[in-house]
């Protein structure tokens, strides 16, 4: 008995180290934003991300604000100026007036598993400090955006049963080795939390944010649904499902390349699409104006065309 209560504590201790270790980590480089609007204010979190004092938040936290005041543990206070926002992504980029926080290291999360320890920093107005920990019990997750008439869902959201208090919007979802793998972005039920995730399609809406103050989007022009495809072709390509064009819009530049109703989209750039959000990924910045390639099934044939996206206006 002595010995199972022994292994117990051993796993508690090690438990705790790890959150411990976390929070000392993370905990300096988040802060508390107070947010100013022509409707008010409000308040959130978010995390210090290079030395030079960028600062990465929710765009929900900051949407219709130019600045606020961002306050850290350690009792810095300065002002920032809103660099950037992107809402169908729910990121944005905030650049403060004076330095001093040490930058959180960016993770991936691509390479988070179900199960998988999990911490949730934040610096909400009134709760200096605020350290939560859980698993992540949900991958894969997609909830919606808006931006004007414009509405998507963002793509691989991280659930996790770490609590979010209130303002924890725009703090830290940090791995065990402190590395920042989400930017809590909202409370999805009793005991369940949704993050942005840090990877590569976020780190370059990131990058645009920073160097150009907003995220340009290219398009094609297409709108498709999931389709299964024949068992043979599925093994074939190693993939189960296709977009299968339901609208081409007149003169876009899938119109132009030679897409149409009826064909069903299986890659494009050499990635597998198997649904809209696949194709959606492939529309940031660097996409427009650039040769897509796309191969789609036609009539039981595969038919390569050249697409090259426009901007999204």
């Amino acid at each position: 008995m002595s010995t199972e209560r022994e292994v117990e504590r051993a796993a508690l201790d090690a438990y705790s180290q790890v959150v411990t270790g976390v929070a000392e980590r993370v905990l300096p480089s988040v802060a508390a934003l107070a947010v100013r609007t022509a409707r008010g204010g409000g308040a959130g979190s978010a995390v210090t991300f290079t030395d030079d004092g960028f600062l990465l938040t929710s765009a929900h936290v900051v949407a219709g604000a130019s600045g606020g005041t961002a306050t850290f543990g350690d009792g810095l206070e300065t002002r920032f100026d809103v660099v950037g926002a992107d809402p169908l992504s729910d990121l944005a980029v905030l650049r403060a007036h004076a330095t001093g926080a040490p930058p959180a290291e960016l993770g991936d999360a691509d390479g988070l598993r179900i199960g998988q320890l999990v911490v949730a920093v934040g610096n909400p107005m009134g709760l200096a400090g605020s350290v939560t920990a859980g698993v992540v019990s949900g991958l894969g997750r997609s909830i919606p955006a808006r931006d004007g008439r414009t509405t998507r869902l963002i793509d691989d959201v991280i659930q996790t049963d770490a609590a979010l208090n209130p303002g924890n919007s725009g703090g830290a979802l940090a791995d065990s080795a402190g590395r920042v793998v989400g930017v809590n972005t909202a409370v999805a039920g009793y005991g369940l939390g949704l993050a942005v995730p840090i990877n590569s399609t976020t780190r370059q809406i990131i990058g645009e944010l920073v160097s150009n103050r907003r995220v340009r989007r290219a398009w094609l022009g297409v709108a498709g649904v999931p389709m299964p495809l024949q068992p043979a072709l599925a093994e074939r390509l190693g993939q189960k499902m296709g977009l299968r064009v339901v609208e081409v819009v007149p003169g876009s530049p899938a119109g132009v390349a030679g897409i149409y109703l009826g064909d069903v989209i299986l890659s494009a750039g050499g990635r597998p699409v198997s649904n809209v959000q696949a194709l959606l990924k492939l529309m940031l910045g660097p996409a427009i104006g650039t040769r897509l390639p796309v191969t789609v099934l036609r009539k039981g044939a595969l038919v390569d065309v050249v697409t090259v996206p426009a901007e999204l206006r």
